[in-house]
């Protein structure tokens, strides 16, 4: 059991550039902030990360995640992308583990990198956005990748999509990751929830970031909704969110830390820092925060239940 960091990502600069070439218009926010490939940054990072008591990190690409309309240019980014965080792993097995990306929405291609990357490259799940081109996860399309998943007992690692929740409220207004970030989280659980994958898929762990967003303050109020919003879910919602799990960025809110251990229960939560962009003494609050607000006993549980994540 290691204290394991399910929220941390990299980005080489021969991606991103990649991810350029086919049109992406949004990867500054990815660069100069200490997640690129040189020796440099993995020193700093390994600086950071042993001050602050973590011992792994489970990488992720997004939300610069490879989707593209064209097949071809999806499956080459995810290539790339799965190869890369294969020679990390390979070169610090101690220090990480990589969640694969895959081409989606291309679902055929999808299922033979998955078979790549978890069976060939030893990738440990699967990292995904909370949309993909603005489809929900919860789309009865996606629901093959979910049962390949679950038949794996794999996991699925979601993250914001950085894509305004959809509307031009948070677009236009200089809210896409204080406010846009946290609503997709939100959607994409009550999407979820909603088509009933945390009960058809119970083998499939599903981690969601940022504790779910607003979920912990919703979850009351959904169930009593259900009855005429949506009466034909197979599972009321303070129930279904106990299925899956959520990291604990939470950017030092203790409160919410603490309403999402009430919501969920802490054996739901995991360590989550959201590297880079909680570094430095932000990175050691990350860990900090978790044993200020659980009893000893739970705060560890959590700081090490991404361990469980990995391969035994």
């Amino acid at each position: 059991m290691m204290r394991t960091d399910v929220h941390a990502h990299l980005w080489s600069e021969g991606y991103l550039r990649l991810l350029e070439s086919y049109g992406r218009e949004d990867t500054a926010t990815q660069r100069g902030l200490g997640a690129g490939d040189s020796p440099a940054e993995f020193d700093a990072r390994f600086t950071m990360i042993e001050a602050a008591g973590i011992d792994h990190q489970i990488l992720s690409v997004s939300p610069q995640a490879p989707y593209f309309p064209d097949e071809k240019q999806a499956v080459t980014a995810a290539r790339h992308a799965n190869d890369l965080y294969a020679e990390v792993v390979h070169e610090w097995p101690t220090h990480f583990s990589g969640f694969a990306a895959l081409p989606l929405p291309h679902l055929d291609a999808s299922f033979e990198e998955l078979t790549r990357a978890l069976d060939d490259l030893g990738l440990v799940g699967v990292g995904a956005t909370t949309s993909v081109l603005g489809r929900s996860l919860g789309d009865p399309f996606f629901r093959p990748l979910f049962e390949e998943l679950d038949h794996r007992g794999s996991v699925l690692g979601l993250h914001p999509a950085g894509q305004d929740a959809g509307t031009p409220l948070i677009a236009d207004n200089h809210m896409r990751w204080m406010v846009g970030a946290p609503m997709e989280d939100t959607i994409c659980a009550m999407h979820l929830m909603l088509e009933g994958v945390p009960r058809r898929f119970p083998r499939l762990r599903i981690v969601h970031a940022h504790l779910g967003g607003a979920l912990p303050m919703l979850l009351p109020r959904a169930d009593e909704h259900i009855p005429w919003e949506a009466p034909d879910i197979i599972e009321m919602p303070t129930v279904a969110a106990r299925r899956m799990f959520y990291d604990t960025v939470a950017h030092g809110h203790e409160a919410a830390l603490r309403a999402a251990a009430d919501s969920y229960g802490a054996d739901r939560l995991m360590l989550g820092t959201d590297f880079p962009y909680q570094s430095g003494e932000a990175l050691r609050r990350a860990v900090l925060s978790i044993e200020d607000v659980l009893t000893p006993e739970e705060a560890e549980a959590v700081l090490q239940a991404g361990s469980e994540l990995l391969p035994a």
